[in-house]
């Protein structure tokens, strides 16, 4: 197999940039690891359980749906939210491999 260009590699790495963007922050680490183990919660539910105001629950949700982190439901008036990993597991693995076989 032919070795990954430098070019390649960063090209992949700028796709990936919202995953790394959203996963840097320790808050938004909280959200994700919460959807994971308690399952679809709407902003509230979330506000509950973080010591955030509900405009930065939903800034944070923002970040996290932009990068694929996330999945939405509505039901009724309410919409909920659940982790979606996916999408970014494999953009992540791409560029993971391109980085190894440089």
């Amino acid at each position: 197999m032919a070795m990954a260009t430098v070019t390649q590699v960063r090209k992949v790495a700028r796709d990936c940039s919202l995953i790394f963007n959203a996963l840097g922050d320790p808050n938004r680490q909280d959200i994700l690891i919460m959807l994971e183990t308690e399952g679809p919660l709407n902003v509230l539910q979330i506000t509950e359980h973080l010591n955030l105001a509900r405009p930065t629950i939903s800034h944070h949700l923002k970040i996290l749906m932009n990068a694929g982190l996330l999945k939405s439901t509505k039901k009724s008036r309410e919409t909920y939210y659940e982790s979606e990993w996916a999408e970014a597991s494999k953009n992540l693995k791409k560029f993971m491999k391109l980085l190894w076989d440089c």
